[in-house]
Order: C-alpha cells, then structure tokens, then sequence
C-alpha cells in the first residue's frame, strides 16, 4: 500500500468545517500528527488541490476526538489549526465553531450514547482545558440535522445544537485580563488584551483608521493594516503571557466599532493574517465580555441590555452573532460565569481519507 487509510466524518461546526477524526485512528505523537494533518488538508497551496481543505482558515480545521477518561466529562476534543499556504499546525488554540460540530461528530462515532429526544453531552477542549455543554437534537435514537435555525454566514436552515461555555475566563492566559489593565496603549494605539474563551487583542476600528464596517475581502486588501496589526499583536502576545507569538495563531485581533444592524456592537475579526468571513465562536464570547467591561476599548461604542443574562448580538461582515452572556458585576468590572450561543452543524461526508504511507504506515 502506498496510501493509509484513515475514517473519518466531514462536517461542518456552525460556520467552519472540515474532518473529524477518532483520536485514536492518528498517530500519537504530535510531529507525525502535524504531518498526516498538513497532508489531510492539503496545505502548503492556497487552494488546498493536494487535500481537503477548502482554502480559508475557516476550512483548514480539524477535530479529533475521543471518549473522555475524566469524571463528568462525555468527550475529549482536541483541534488542530492547519495552515493554508503554510505547511503547519497550530496546536494551540481551540475553535468554537469547529467544537458546535463535535456533539454530533461523538454520537456519530458512538463515543457517546444517545439517551434520549436530545442529548446532553460535555465537551473538554484539551487545548485550552475548557468545558463546555452542547445540546444536540437527537429524535428517534439518530442525530438530527434538518431543522429552522439559521445562522449568519450559512446558507439555509438547519437543527439547532447548543453550546454553553464553562469556565470560560483565562482559560490560557491565567486571568480575564492578563496584563493587569482595561487598556494598555501599544505603539501609540490604545488596546484591550482580554481571554475570555480565546485571548484577544481588541481595538478600536477607527484607532486603525477604518470605520469597522470594512468587508473581509477589503480589510484582506489592505496590507500595511495587516503589518500595523500584527506588530502591536506579537508585543501584545507577550504582555499576555503567550511568549513569541511569531507562529501561533493567538492572541486573535477584534476591531470594533458602534453597532448599524440592531446588535450590541460591531466587530471585524481577524484570524489573525486573514479577516474571519463571519465571527468566531470564541471569539464572540470574548468581544461580548469585553462590551460588558466597563473601562476597556467597547466603552462609548456598546448598545448594551440592562442585567444578567445579558444577550448580547456581535455584529459581523456577513450579518451577527449572538451570544448569551452570564455575568455578575464586581467593583473591578464583571465576573463571566458562562457564555452560551445556538448554531448549527451538519455531517457532509464520511469514509476514509488517504495520506502518503512514508508519511505514516497506519
């Protein structure tokens, strides 16, 4: 055999997509990981011809997923960043929008079992640690995926699946606000460095000179923005306790600006060499804690609802988000308990994807 084997389900997780893997079913050790992954997607062209990547950051992700040995916990999700003309991985970060798909992907797999009309599993993201609850309609003992929920940046309808984040606050820096200050004021722009479900770098738009309401394919085209940014990002990485940041895809980048669509705010999101064509999950329940936080960059910009649950709607280049946040105020700013959202995933394909065998003999 010249080709390995390996199952897999393709699917896709809220606005993202890509293969889901059993753990199992890969090598172990993270080198060899990183090479059947760069191989899987195809990266290294910006079209992905060699794989199953589709090009964009948002379709170079993958979930590889396991039976959890830890009490309490249904399933272990671990995810990889693949890069698109870059022959690496990130493993590093996790992807909500990935993660929407893994209740499903685990049921599929029969990692978990179904118990009932809904089923009720909780998810650990073993790049970060954190927990969270997802929700999946399962009638009749199957996974369901026809429903009425839309999502912005998905075209028609489809079962929901909701997901609760636990524990959400410094889940890789340590602290809501990992260098101590509301707002820190990095090569003459002023910045909030927040981890809140992923650490963020967030700005003001108009700090950049751009209104906010850019589409993802203008702010892609402006180069010396992209150069601007990422030099106040890798010093604002090591602020934030994530050392040299050269390679790794956090801290991600938030530009906001007032909201123009009904929403709390407005925000275009940045990946971080590539703008998000919509928002990510994670990156929704940081914007959405950062508009809560008195004293950091949203303040002035926010339209916020009064009390706790506050659900809070993170307007984005293809439409919004919404993100439901529990929250209590303390004399420092807000305490998050939990941020919750409902999206929608869908399985494309399932069988078995190849990679070379002098990458991996199985």
């Amino acid at each position: 055999m010249t080709q390995t084997a390996i199952p897999y389900l393709f699917m896709r997780g809220g606005s993202s997509r890509g293969p889901y893997f059993r753990r199992s079913d890969l090598p172990e050790d993270l080198e060899t990981l990183a090479k059947v992954l760069i191989e899987v997607v195809g990266a290294g062209h910006p079209y992905n011809i060699d794989g199953v990547g589709g090009g964009t950051a948002v379709t170079t992700k993958v979930a590889m997923l396991s039976a959890s040995t830890e009490e309490g916990v249904d399933v272990d999700y671990f995810f990889g960043q693949v890069g698109v003309t870059e022959r690496e991985v990130d493993f590093g970060p996790t992807c909500g929008n990935i993660l929407v798909g893994v209740g499903p992907a685990a049921l599929e797999m029969g990692l978990v079992p179904i118990t009932g009309e809904v089923t009720t599993l909780t998810i650990r993201a073993v790049n970060t640690g954190a927990l969270v609850e997802a929700v999946v309609q399962t009638p009749g003992g199957r996974v369901n995926y026809t429903g009425n929920v839309a999502i912005d940046g998905v075209p028609g309808v489809a079962a929901p699946v909701g997901v609760s984040f636990l524990g959400v606050v410094g889940t890789s820096c340590g602290s809501m606000m990992p260098t101590g200050n509301l707002r820190d004021t990095i090569n003459g722009v002023e910045v909030t460095c927040m981890d809140v479900a992923m650490p963020m770098m967030i700005a003001r738009a108009d700090a950049f000179g751009l209104t906010g309401y850019e589409t993802a394919a203008e702010l892609d085209a402006n180069t010396e923005l992209f150069a601007r940014m990422e030099a106040i990002r890798l010093i604002a990485g090591e602020k934030m306790g994530l050392g040299d940041v050269t390679r790794s895809v956090t801290p991600k980048i938030g530009l906001l600006a007032r909201p123009r669509a009904g929403g709390a705010i407005s925000c275009r999101y940045f990946m971080p060499w590539k703008t998000h064509p919509t928002m990510a999950v994670t990156g929704s329940q940081c914007i959405a804690a950062c508009a809560l936080t008195p004293g950091t960059v949203a303040d002035g910009l926010a339209d916020l609802p009064k009390g706790s649950p506050a659900l809070i709607a993170v307007e984005h280049p293809l439409g919004s988000i919404e993100v439901t946040v529990d929250y209590r105020e303390t004399p420092e700013g807000i305490t998050v308990k939990s941020a919750g959202l409902i999206r929608t995933a869908r399985m494309i394909a399932r069988g078995e994807v190849m990679v070379n065998a002098e990458i991996w003999a199985g």
